[in-house]
């Protein structure tokens, strides 16, 4: 194990950000960032306050062939080489998750929106029945139509979610746990990174803006006082420009999340991990009320073709709950 990697498990294992270990060493952050990624070195007085600090012999610092501590160290000494919160993560493992990723991101993105899409046939359904005289079918039987579709789609969008589950389980610990990559792994990250960034901001602008255009429709149809009928075909078309426009966003997103998973970085560094694992109760919580709610006044009223609008609301809603929960957390 080189010095690179010595010093970012024992800085880790600390619960020490750059910043705080800099702090001590009287560097700046940029030293340390350059230390862990074998970029340079640090001087002898530097790798003497290193030994100091984490209270370990300079021979295992300068020695690559020493990766544990000396069975003659102190039971003290040794709490600094307990590694098992930190998880390292090979060239193999790194390059074998940015694949998946890419390969699932069009699947994941797909069962997200067919959740989106499902009350589309029984908007149009129950409205052609309602509206429209010479729709062949009944408002009951149009109904019961659009219910078995409806939940046929998310059938299968929720199907296609839990294989691609089932196939990144065992990656579940770059959320969660504090991880230290093998030496070069950071460079190739950052490049693949760096590579897709314009590709991300466009999916990421074009997604937003086909969210926005979908609400254009229902806008011109209530200013020129459009009929039911055509207000319904608005609504439907309102949920296929979001549904295109999430596709693109989260297709992205999950491709661009596996390098900051990897690197650390936006909502996957260390405090941010720390946040989430006291956070998921209130996430599960939250989201079972929802969904609970959602079924509740769906089944009751049958009015699918309103009571999607929970869905917006709630996810605009959670990041106040989200904020306030994380606000929380952070005090304690």
């Amino acid at each position: 194990m080189i010095l690179a990697d010595k010093i970012i498990l024992m800085r880790k294992q600390q619960g020490w950000s750059q910043e705080q270990l800099a702090e001590q060493l009287g560097v700046s952050r940029q030293s340390v960032s350059k230390w862990e990624s074998g970029t340079s070195i640090p001087d002898l007085d530097k790798i003497l306050k290193l030994s100091d600090i984490f209270g370990v012999p300079t021979d295992y610092l300068l020695k690559d062939d020493i990766e544990q501590l000396p069975k003659t160290a102190t039971a003290d000494t040794a709490t600094s080489y307990d590694f098992d919160d930190s998880v390292l993560v090979t060239v193999e493992d790194a390059n074998t998750y940015m694949s998946l990723c890419e390969k699932l991101a069009k699947f994941i993105a797909l069962g997200v929106t067919l959740c989106i899409l499902c009350p589309v046939p029984l908007i149009l359904l129950g409205g052609l029945s309602d509206i429209s005289s010479t729709f062949p079918l009944t408002e009951d039987a149009a109904g019961g139509i659009g219910v078995a579709i409806l939940l046929l789609i998310v059938a299968i969008g929720v199907a296609i979610l839990i294989v691609c589950g089932m196939q990144t389980n065992r990656w579940e610990f770059l959320e969660k746990k504090d991880i230290t990559l093998e030496y070069g792994i950071k460079g190739i990250v950052e490049k693949k990174k760096e590579q897709y960034a314009k590709t991300h901001i466009f999916s990421i602008a074009c997604g937003v803006v086909l969210c926005i255009i979908g609400v254009i429709p229902i806008m011109i149809g209530a200013a020129f006082t459009a009929s039911d009928l055509e207000m319904v075909y608005f609504v439907a078309m309102l949920l296929i420009f979001i549904a295109c426009g999430v596709f693109l966003m989260v297709r992205s997103g999950v491709i661009n999340g596996c390098y900051q998973k990897l690197l650390e970085e936006g909502e996957y560094t260390e405090s941010e991990k720390k946040a989430k694992r006291r956070l998921e109760t209130v996430s599960t919580v939250y989201w079972c009320s929802i969904i609970s709610v959602y079924l509740l006044w769906s089944f009751a009223t049958m009015e699918w073709h309103r009571t999607w609008i929970i869905w917006p609301v709630a996810g605009v809603f959670y990041a106040v709950v989200e904020a306030i929960a994380k606000s929380v957390v952070m005090k304690k």
